[in-house]
């Protein structure tokens, strides 16, 4: 897996190897068929990584297997302050354990932060395109949903803050932040979260921040919690964190959710007791507390490895990709690709990218208002895979 440098503490992590993922009941490969229609398409669409599971959370999970009883498991002293540390060295932003809940995963806080601070009819704002299960999320427990649509301005999204004044005035309950920004990588600024929290304060207007992608910043640019801002956003705001993107424990369902304001906080624990599912997760305990006191050398390896294919991607599309305008992701591992100057509504855009370039992306239309003419790509894999698939989509092209 992998080769030592000169220093015998140091590894040197492996991410061009290859790995055969079907048939190990994995979303992203087991469901070509079903979601594309074609089994052989090269898969580059859920965010989940190509690359192994560091060594030291494996070792920690076959370790703890050695013990074979799999009871029922609390998240120790250890496993908080695995977690807090991350966070002081990683976004310097200092954690009090008792700010800290449980989740089994992401999507799920999202919802119960839905259930926990709005009633039924209240507007929940969004903000597309964005990540697509913040719809459901509004819509399915009856609430709501209205858009606050980014603004595409030289190349990157910016927040239309007059627009966000306006809905927060209208008398909207909540807001349902993507920071960093999935699909776009917007590495959100001081700055820009600053004037998104001045509005919401104003009105009222609760934060309900994911920030599953803040490890996963590219180089030259920096993640900002939107919590650390000031005490006074702080205490609007809930946090959302997890291992499982910056280490590739999605199947672990283990997550984060971080609130300083004891009554926000009483109000979301009261749901997710109410659904009696913040027992947890043994093995994901045990991988996320190793992930954070373990992780920080693979993890910037991985960043560099990231880099490249992001720099792989940008120098292809400039001298072989005409019809794509790639948008350079500041954070996360994905990029956000325009075939609008092709003229294709989306269903030709998904018949040419599944069938001509026997490639398995995420619609853009599924991101809301604003995808339209665009597709998301995972490049979270060796780089000779972003290669292949870039060859593959310029022969489309027929070039």
């Amino acid at each position: 897996m992998f080769n030592h440098f000169e220093s015998p503490l140091i590894m040197r992590y492996n991410f061009d190897e290859i790995i055969d993922r079907s048939n190990t009941a994995s979303v992203k490969y087991d469901l070509r068929q079903q979601v594309f229609g074609d089994a052989a398409v090269l898969p580059m669409w859920v965010a989940d990584m190509d690359f192994r599971t560091p060594d030291f959370i494996m070792n920690a999970i076959r370790k703890r297997a050695e013990h074979e009883i799999l009871g029922y498991s609390i998240r120790t002293e250890a496993w908080f302050n695995a977690l807090i540390a991350w966070l002081k060295r990683r976004h310097n932003w200092e954690v009090k354990q008792e700010w800290i809940t449980y989740t089994p995963g992401i999507v799920p806080a999202i919802i119960m932060s839905v259930v926990a601070f709005s009633n039924p009819g209240d507007r929940v704002i969004v903000q597309p395109p964005v990540y697509f299960p913040f719809f459901d999320a509004v819509k399915n427990h009856g609430r709501n949903l209205v858009y606050n649509p980014l603004i595409m301005e030289n190349g990157r999204y910016r927040m239309d803050y007059d627009g966000l004044e306006k809905l927060c005035k209208e008398g909207a309950a909540m807001i349902l932040l993507s920071n960093p920004h999935n699909p776009a990588g917007n590495a959100w600024t001081p700055e820009e979260l600053g004037r998104l929290a001045d509005i919401c304060l104003k009105y009222g207007v609760i934060i309900a921040s994911d920030e599953i992608h803040s490890d996963l910043v590219n180089r030259g640019y920096k993640h900002t919690v939107m919590a650390s801002l000031s005490p006074e956003v702080a205490a609007s705001i809930i946090t959302m964190m997890a291992p499982s993107k910056t280490f590739n424990l999605a199947g672990m369902a283990t997550s984060s959710v971080i609130i300083s304001n004891p009554e926000l906080k009483k109000k979301f624990d009261a749901v997710l007791e109410g659904w009696h599912v913040g027992m947890g997760n043994l093995f994901g305990n045990v991988a996320s507390e190793a992930a954070y006191n373990y992780g920080e050398e693979w993890l910037e390896q991985l960043l560099d490895y990231i880099d490249g294919n992001i720099s792989a991607l940008m120098d292809f599309a400039e001298k072989h990709l005409p019809q794509v305008r790639v948008i350079r992701p500041e954070a996360t591992y994905m990029a956000w690709l325009d075939f609008s100057k092709t003229g294709m509504d989306s269903a030709e855009l998904k018949e040419f990218v599944i069938k001509k370039a026997g490639l398995g992306l995420n619609e853009g239309i599924q991101f809301g208002p604003g995808g339209e003419g665009y597709m998301r790509m995972n490049l979270a894999c060796p780089r000779s895979v972003v290669m292949k698939a870039l060859l593959q989509l310029k022969a489309a092209f027929g070039e």
